[in-house]
């Protein structure tokens, strides 16, 4: 539900600048130089709009990051974090909660196949942790294969598992992590022509990676189903499939990551659902209550969870499946059913989003590539459509990413806030945003590009 008419924005500049003097004097922000950030001071939100002290209100294309997928404020959530706040606040994870048990039921209702298990996190880092730590278990290997192109978070072994730069300062050597490309048509790796070739390409060249570490020494192949902050790629046909079969074929466990792709994100409950692939596990977050109270999990095959059927899993956290974040994800799950949020985001982007996105790029040079499904699409800036030459190079900061600077910048001067990474610019709002915020939205868009143009060749 996204109100028809957000609340008018809060104008108390006094309180502003008391929030924003707070902040700078004491909130230490993550992947950020301290003294180089000016944080926006949030006065409030509602359905896909938020705003700050000044009065200025911007639509947001970023979901928060990429977890509001029901929107701001939702009020059957609320409420219903009201209600458990009233009834039992918190309790230890040892016991049978309603709430907590109520949200492994819907959510194992959804996963696919037989990962009817749930394991709680407080979110996706330890989500993936915890998943790569039963699959070690599991299948007594060390190694893990995952992807150049991915996030899986910022705990130790979440961290290594990534591919982009975030991971480099914290990248020992030691975390038994093997990675590999993935494909990639437009930046192929495989110089493939075709989605069918760069398939091919890539699964033999996964073949060949194993090959060469020792398939009986792997736990685990982790691959986000569609990779989030790493680009939108979603895979050509057959590929999940391919890397199903090959891990089938090894005994290594299939991970697959949907902490930012889950939950109606992509148009379906799981992205995986598009490919008709069954993991081993699924690990989730964000989307799976909106975000309003920290939440994430493994879902569990079958055949996993009974490795620890009678054998201690050693692993835990003090607030697994705590009761408020239950209760929200249980509100949030039962909104997206009654309000058909899941084939509303399908919709979005069948039908608003990608046919907006594809009629902005042949209006700019500076759009290289479309893509994407639901509410979960990635615009690819480049300086030349020719050579495919990105509009800034890869983990560009300072002067060498200005060009990126000054288009982040007129989309927030249209009252548009964007997710921008590296020479992208990602559409992931609310996955019930209406179609007229949508278009809304994309104008916005279509104006800013006019800058990212002018660093054309």
């Amino acid at each position: 539900m996204t109100p028809d008419a957000p609340r008018a924005p809060y104008v108390d500049p006094v309180a502003g600048a008391a929030v924003k003097a707070a902040d700078r004097a004491h909130v230490f922000h993550s992947w950020s130089a301290q003294g180089l950030i000016d944080p926006l001071a949030v006065a409030g939100a509602e359905g896909a709009y938020f705003w700050d002290y000044e009065g200025n209100r911007y639509l947001d294309f970023t979901s928060g990051l990429v977890f509001t997928n029901i929107g701001y404020q939702h009020p059957a959530v609320v409420a219903a974090i009201q209600e458990q706040a009233g009834k039992l606040a918190t309790f230890a994870p040892a016991f049978a909660v309603e709430a907590r048990s109520e949200a492994a039921r819907l959510i194992a209702e959804r996963t696919p196949g037989d990962l009817d298990k749930i394991f709680f996190t407080n979110g996706g880092a330890e989500a993936v942790e915890n998943a790569v730590r039963m699959a070690r278990l599991h299948t007594g290997r060390p190694k893990v294969l995952s992807a150049y192109r991915s996030y899986h978070g910022a705990t130790a072994t979440a961290i290594n598992l990534t591919g982009d730069p975030r991971r480099w300062a914290s990248d020992n050597g030691s975390a038994g992590v093997v990675r590999f490309w993935a494909p990639f048509l437009y930046r192929s790796p495989f110089h493939a022509r075709t989605e069918a070739e760069e398939c091919a390409r890539a699964l033999q060249h996964l073949e060949d990676t194993l090959a060469f570490e020792g398939p009986a020494t792997v736990a685990a192949v982790v691959l986000e189903t569609i990779p989030g902050t790493a680009g939108i790629m979603t895979p050509p046909p057959g590929y999940l499939a391919g890397v199903r079969e090959i891990c089938d074929r090894y005994g290594i466990v299939f991970v697959l990551d949907e902490v930012m792709a889950g939950f109606g994100r992509t148009g379906q409950w799981f992205a995986a659902d598009h490919y008709e692939v069954v993991p081993d596990l699924i690990t989730f977050a964000k989307g799976v209550n909106s975000g309003y109270v920290p939440l994430g999990g493994v879902a569990i095959s079958a055949e996993i969870a009974a490795t620890f059927e009678t054998r201690p899993y050693p692993g835990g956290l003090t607030y697994s499946g705590h009761p408020l974040a239950c209760a929200a994800a249980v509100a949030t799950i039962k909104v997206m059913e009654e309000e058909r949020t899941v084939e509303g985001a399908a919709h979005l982007g069948e039908h608003v989003l990608g046919p907006g996105l594809r009629k902005i790029a042949e209006r700019h040079p500076s759009v290289g590539e479309v893509r994407g499904l639901g509410a979960f699409w990635a615009l690819e800036l480049v300086r030349d459509r020719e050579t495919r030459e990105p509009l800034v190079p890869y983990n560009a900061t300072g002067e060498a990413n200005a060009p990126m600077a000054a288009f982040g910048a007129a989309c927030k001067k249209n009252g548009l806030w964007p997710f921008i990474n590296m020479n992208r610019t990602h559409v992931v709002p609310a996955c019930n945003i209406t179609e007229a915020e949508a278009e809304e939205g994309l104008s916005a868009l279509d104006a800013a590009l006019s800058v990212a143009d002018e660093h054309t060749v």
